[in-house]
């Protein structure tokens, strides 16, 4: 009976859809496309649609809880931590109103979190003890050149004293010798003392003068006190040999942009006391920076724009979270902001070229191997549409033993209106590994969102044609790729569009949540200012729609590399896989933390038992989402078990 009223049911939308699209050509285009609309809402929402394609829904918080999103971190207590910071919004950031939320998807709740700072473009990483790595952000909006009214830019403030650093403060002035033109600093700086040099005998060769740069602009608005040239500067308020061997070297100091700038400050966030706990900062102010989580538990912290809002000039640094401070490495290597570094099983870093953009198109731009340690970059070939590697995304194909990785379409350098519709896949344990191209993607794609399943499909979804979504190009299209065959499958399309700033996150319940865009043009036409999306979408992957799933319970919370934990399934006899997936930390279209790392297990009655990998750069110590999948590929509830 239940048959045969479903039928019914069916018959009569299907009979009032037939008689929408008749009365359409006599009643215009608005009853049509009620019509049209009506009937996709039937065709999306019947099982059998869903059991193959998926499904979306779209989540609205209140109007108070409301932010402009642009980083999300899963966390150990099933919570995720979305943060905006001043939301690129400007009115925000001069007001202060620095905003994060954390969101319960299960219980559907959403809670305020006093945000220390503007974390606006930070950079985040999950430590071993399950709290969030917090650095950098952002201390000044941009300026366009028709904004800009005081001439400023870069000093590089010289001190040749080998017996003492100096500190200027801010508001020191500097006046040209040839120009005779003043600027004054913004912040103060700290200029190291000079450094002694000797040959191999002993003789002393000279002192290397030590460095300092500081951001400065005239006291006064126009043309006039622009600078044309390179000039030294003396400096104003020294005496005697601080006089001396202190100066400061401009090159052009004008009206031109002025980038935004970044902040040195770091937290660590507490996902249990649901609070920011300040660090040490950096040592070099960071917008835009990737964090890196290496094989002994420490952070890398890579790129950014710096205090002058120029790219950091390759001065990475590393974090370490048992004395909270951070120490550079001993080299320099620069790369563009948001670079996508993967941690390998040699303990080296893998670059697929991905990032954010800002900086020179000619430096760090080309993938390859990165030992840390050494500095060795070995460079990988074989990349197509190299020129369009802005805003493409990077993935871990899983399982992440295979070292195999999807590269995902791009844009030009800039806001150029080049987009690639390349995969490109490279398997680094090939004897001569290079970059391969994949299946293609329908359209051009800028900022793809993508998400590692515990079925091992990888979710595809979103993006725009151009540059932030520029003349109504958002791609409202989801695919799922597979790994195995290298094909892709068209699946229910999302029902909202995402640019830039936003990202994804697969939930412990195995769907996948969307956040965030920051469209630059509200119309087709490029007339009116876009809004950003405060929405969230959850997608529910098609396994989720199958009759079962399996089960998965007990066993221990703490798993040590090599060693195995037993949990309890009424379905032991029909699981297939076990995987541990990494969280999510997601912003800019990087997210360097999630990898689907494969179990060895063995079922026994109604236990399941895992073993987790020995190697420390595979599984790296934190929090991991236990999924089993059964005989069908659906995937049970995550455990959440840590590895220290």
């Amino acid at each position: 009976m239940r048959d045969q009223a479903g039928l019914r049911r069916a018959r009569r939308l299907g009979i009032g859809a037939v008689v929408v699209l008749a009365l359409a050509g006599m009643n215009g285009p608005w009853l049509y496309r009620f019509g049209t609309e009506r009937y996709h809402q039937y065709v999306i929402n019947k099982p059998e649609y869903k059991a193959a394609n998926g499904h979306w829904d779209i989540v609205e918080f209140p109007k108070e809880y409301r932010q402009d999103t642009i980083h999300a971190v899963l966390l150990h207590t099933g919570k995720v931590l979305l943060v905006a910071g001043s939301g690129n919004n400007q009115d925000n950031f001069n007001a202060k109103k620095f905003d994060s939320r954390i969101w319960d998807p299960i219980k559907g709740t959403v809670k305020k979190v006093p945000t220390p700072k503007d974390l606006f473009c930070t950079g985040h990483t999950q430590l071993a003890n399950g709290n969030i790595l917090i650095a950098g952000g952002t201390k000044r909006y941009e300026k366009l050149k028709g904004d800009v009214t005081k001439a400023g830019g870069l000093m590089i403030v010289h001190n040749e004293n080998p017996d003492k650093p100096i500190t200027l403060p801010a508001g020191t002035k500097f006046t040209g010798k040839a120009n005779g033109k003043t600027f004054v600093s913004k912040d103060p700086v700290l200029v190291p003392r000079a450094k002694k040099n000797f040959d191999k005998s002993g003789r002393f060769l000279g002192n290397t003068p030590g460095l300092g740069r500081i951001y400065v602009e005239a006291q006064r608005s126009g043309t006039k006190y622009e600078t044309g040239t390179q000039d030294n500067y003396r400096i104003q308020g020294l005496s005697g040999t601080d006089a001396r061997n202190t100066y400061g070297i401009a090159q052009k100091l004008a009206l031109d942009k002025k980038d935004f700038q970044g902040i040195r400050d770091a937290y660590e966030f507490d996902p249990v006391a649901e609070k920011y706990i300040k660090v040490d900062p950096m040592n070099e102010a960071r917008w835009y920076p990737t964090l890196t989580t290496l094989g002994d538990g420490k952070i890398l912290s890579v790129s950014g724009l710096d205090d002058i809002g120029q790219l950091v000039p390759g001065k990475n640094e590393i974090f370490d979270p048992t004395t909270r401070k951070w120490t550079y490495t001993p080299t320099i290597r620069q790369f563009p902001t948001y670079p996508a570094l993967f941690l390998l099983q040699n303990g080296k870093l893998f670059y697929s070229g991905s990032n954010a953009g800002y900086g020179p198109d000619n430096v760090g731009r080309d993938p390859g191997i990165w030992d840390v340690s050494s500095n060795q970059f070995t460079k990988l070939p074989g990349l197509s549409d190299p020129n369009m590697m802005e805003t493409s995304g990077t993935v871990v194909l899983p399982p992440a033993q295979n070292e195999k990785f999807l590269v995902i379409g791009g844009g030009g350098v800039g806001e150029s209106k080049l987009s690639s519709k390349k995969t490109r896949i490279i398997d680094l344990k090939a004897k001569d590994p290079h970059f391969t191209d994949g299946p293609s993607l329908e359209k051009g794609t800028r900022y793809p969102q993508s998400s590692v399943l515990p079925d091992d499909s990888v979710l595809i979804s979103g993006g725009s044609e151009d540059y932030r979504g520029r003349s109504d190009s958002n791609i409202k299209q989801a695919r799922l790729y597979d790994p195995v065959g290298n094909t892709f499958k068209r699946v229910a399309d999302p029902l909202v569009g995402r640019n830039y700033h936003s990202g994804s996150i697969l939930l412990p319940d195995g769907r996948v949540m969307f956040f965030g865009s920051d469209s630059l043009y509200g119309d087709k036409a490029n007339t009116k200012p876009g809004t950003f999306e405060q929405r969230i979408e959850i997608y529910t992957p098609p396994y989720l729609y199958r009759d079962s799933r399996p089960s998965l319970s007990g066993g221990p919370q703490t798993i040590a590399r090599g060693a195995s934990g037993t949990f309890t399934s009424q379905h032991a006899s029909t699981i297939r896989k076990a995987r541990l997936i990494r969280p999510s930390a997601s912003t800019h279209v990087t997210d360097v933390d999630q990898r689907s790392i494969a179990l060895d297990f063995k079922t026994s009655s109604d236990k399941v038992t895992v073993t987790v990998p020995r190697s420390r750069d595979l599984v790296q110590s934190g929090w991991y989402m236990l999924f089993v999948d059964d005989d069908q590929g659906t995937p049970s509830v995550a455990q959440w078990v840590k590895v220290p």
